[in-house]
């Protein structure tokens, strides 16, 4: 009877000698993962990964961290503006991170670019890029795991939020110092300055109703096209289509846009501007019949074409609107 303990003993022994074994190596590669990754972003706050990186480090357990990982195609024969202005904001925000007092090995930053990992994408049915995906500590990336670029953006501000509702890290983003706006004003300032040293004491153009009309135009013209929106959320330039290889300028939701977008818009505006700018000259000015009948079917017809493709703009992102405007 005495020896049933000492056999129970064995046989514990037996059964938990391999789980513990199997724990124990478990926790060791876990712990040369993160000693990699960690060495890796000590140098570099994003770390480019091809598809043996990917899959051991990345798709692989054990893992204890969070990756997330920009998708993009940087080389220059892939033409791929907007990957190019994607890769500065997330480097922005990588080294946000990779230097801030709360780092850690929590979450980690990576690259995957198409020339370097093309089987990565076709593994995970990848067609567009750049793509940001949050592949988190435990479990498969779920939907809101994927980065919604054409909504949000890809400012570092706007990926930050991204990163911070997904993995609970909250990254300050510090951005480089950018002297252009200083500069900009002081030369301002100084043209100003100029200006008033050089007229002495005669300072009537500076009551000039239509220098400040034309600048608060300017003002009004740009704020309505969106500007604003663009500095905001970082949206790209414009959109190529990886398969066709067409651009598109227009983006078709209303609830996003693109630069070039804005820029359209502003041009169109302007125009309508122009057009009814000459029609108040038509019907107010001293000028001769003949004149004012020129400047009249000049301000209609620019009213007339750049008011339609204004509405044609606006029915491509709001499907399903009924109203249109001759050419429109």
């Amino acid at each position: 009877m005495a020896a049933l303990p000492v056999l129970a003993l064995l046989l514990l022994a037996a059964w938990g000698g391999p789980g513990a074994a199997g724990q124990k190596r478990k926790e060791m590669v876990l712990s040369e993962k993160v000693n990699q990754l960690m060495e890796w972003a000590s140098k570099r706050s994003v770390i480019r990964m091809n598809g043996d990186k990917f899959r051991r480090l990345v798709k692989a357990p054990p893992r204890n961290y969070s990756v997330i990982v920009m998708f993009t195609a940087l080389q220059p024969h892939r033409q791929c503006v907007v990957c190019k202005q994607a890769d500065e904001e997330y480097q922005i925000l990588a080294n946000s991170w990779r230097y801030s007092s709360a780092f850690t090995n929590k979450i980690f930053f990576a690259m995957v670019d198409f020339d370097e990992g093309s089987d990565v994408f076709q593994m995970l049915n990848m067609n567009s890029a750049p793509t940001f995906i949050n592949f988190p500590a435990k479990g498969k990336p779920k939907r809101g795991d994927t980065y919604e670029l054409q909504v949000r953006g890809f400012a570092a501000e706007q990926l930050a939020r991204w990163v911070a509702d997904r993995t609970d890290v909250n990254i300050r983003v510090i951005r480089p110092p950018n002297y252009a706006g200083p500069l900009m004003l002081g030369l301002l300032l100084a043209v100003i300055g100029g200006l008033v040293y050089l007229r002495g004491s005669n300072l009537d153009f500076l009551y000039n109703k239509t220098g400040w009309a034309f600048a608060a135009l300017c003002f009004v013209l740009a704020m309505t096209s969106g500007q604003m929106w663009n500095h905001i959320r970082g949206p790209p330039y414009a959109h190529k289509n990886p398969h066709t290889g067409q651009v598109n300028y227009i983006h078709g939701s209303s609830q996003a846009q693109f630069v070039a977008e804005t820029h359209i818009v502003l041009l169109f505006n302007g125009g309508v501007t122009l057009g009814m700018v000459l029609l108040h000259e038509a019907a107010t000015s001293d000028m001769d019949v003949g004149k004012r009948k020129i400047l009249c079917i000049a301000g209609i017809g620019l009213v007339v074409l750049f008011f339609s493709w204004l509405l044609s703009i606006f029915r491509s992102k709001y499907h399903g609107y009924p109203y249109r405007y001759v050419i429109a």
